[in-house]
């Protein structure tokens, strides 16, 4: 019997999206040259898919040199928590209709800051798990077997 059962539960797709949609503030992990960068980024889920701004710089670069990403949500409570990773393509909106689609989502900079491109990250995968918080168990103790 697995020791972490009761505890941990893998989502599934729906589950998954569910919680993207309950949290603006996500990272977006990128691999350019064999380096990896982190970035945090406020994003919205568009039909499935994540959507975030962002101003011309490394993140944008490295984007257009490999568009694999991968992006993480997580959020926690006092008694239980939730991670979600997407895998998947990314790449800037530049039509000039795929730009007045994401005008219209609830998006803005949380920073004081222009931010003129929309990326949108398109899913290959998703996968997520739930925890029930708690406090550690007897390391030490008599073990059942």
């Amino acid at each position: 019997m697995d020791e972490n059962s009761d505890v941990v539960a893998s989502l599934s797709d729906a589950q998954c999206w569910e919680h993207l949609h309950t949290q603006e503030l996500g990272r977006l992990v990128t691999q350019a040259h064999g380096v990896l960068d982190v970035f945090p980024v406020n994003y919205v889920v568009d039909d499935e898919s994540i959507v975030f701004r962002t101003a011309g710089g490394s993140k944008l670069f490295e984007l257009t040199v490999n568009d694999e990403v991968l992006f993480e949500a997580d959020d926690h409570t006092g008694t239980d928590a939730w991670s979600v990773v997407v895998r998947g393509h990314a790449r800037r909106l530049d039509t000039a209709a795929e730009v007045e689609r994401a005008d219209a989502l609830p998006l803005s900079p949380w920073i004081p800051t222009l931010k003129y491109d929309y990326v949108r990250i398109t899913p290959t995968s998703l996968s997520g798990r739930a925890f029930r918080r708690g406090p550690e168990p007897d390391r030490y103790g008599i073990q059942d077997y």
